[in-house]
């Protein structure tokens, strides 16, 4: 297989058209080879006024600009391609729409958000692993660098994350933008957190979590008016 075909549901962030032009412009600074956007279901969702208000928008940009072929629902989109990029930015909707595409085992990448509960992010690993449908989310600060290799190969004993935590009126917690200062404090400390702490402030939400062997971690997420 020379590249993949990938499509992609949601149209409804700066993502869509970024990725797509990472690997389909070849000119591009930071190309990426392999795979290019062939198809899109745009979704969108009544929840969220940034999301609604901007699928019309991108769907026009994918199609017009990329060539990208627009469908109308999820299943179609995941018979036409080799792996599917899940880019809604409205959380709540990501264990549904995989719901939709796991049962044809393809490959699938979840943009941040994963999910907006523990329960739906359970949800959505059972089902990848019921229809073998590899699943993958995070943060692009994960690997950024001066990140990704800060403490590479060491036990990390304690980190401390700053970062962005907009909130918005109609969606839930520090999930918009507290993620990125989460994914690095993840990416550090490693699994095994098991008692978190939250308190809030009049400028910050701070975080607090002690793993399992008595390691400290803090999360502190700004409020940007």
């Amino acid at each position: 297989m020379d590249e993949l075909k990938l499509g992609m549901i949601g149209l409804d962030t700066s993502h869509c058209p970024a990725f797509a032009k990472l690997l389909s412009d070849k000119t591009e600074k930071y190309h990426v080879p392999g795979g290019r956007v062939v198809a899109a279901y745009p979704g969108g969702s009544s929840k969220m006024a940034v999301s609604c208000k901007r699928v019309e928008k991108f769907t026009a940009q994918m199609r017009d600009e990329f060539g990208v072929r627009i469908v109308d629902t999820i299943e179609e989109l995941a018979g036409l391609v080799d792996g599917v990029m899940i880019e809604s930015c409205d959380g709540r909707q990501h264990l549904e729409q995989f719901r939709k595409v796991a049962p044809f085992g393809k490959p699938v990448w979840i943009d941040k958000p994963l999910a907006t509960t523990v329960k739906e992010a359970k949800a959505i690993a059972e089902l990848a692993e019921k229809h073998n449908s590899p699943v993958f989310s995070c943060s692009s600060l994960r690997y950024a660098r001066g990140i990704a290799e800060t403490g590479e190969g060491k036990r990390v004993l304690g980190c401390v994350a700053y970062g962005p935590a907009s909130v918005l009126d109609d969606f839930p917690g520090l999930f918009w933008y507290g993620i990125h200062a989460a994914e690095v404090l993840f990416a550090k400390m490693g699994r095994g957190c098991r008692q978190v702490v939250v308190r809030k402030t009049d400028t910050a939400d701070v975080v607090t979590g002690v793993w399992a062997d008595g390691r400290v971690g803090a999360l502190y997420g700004y409020r940007i008016p």
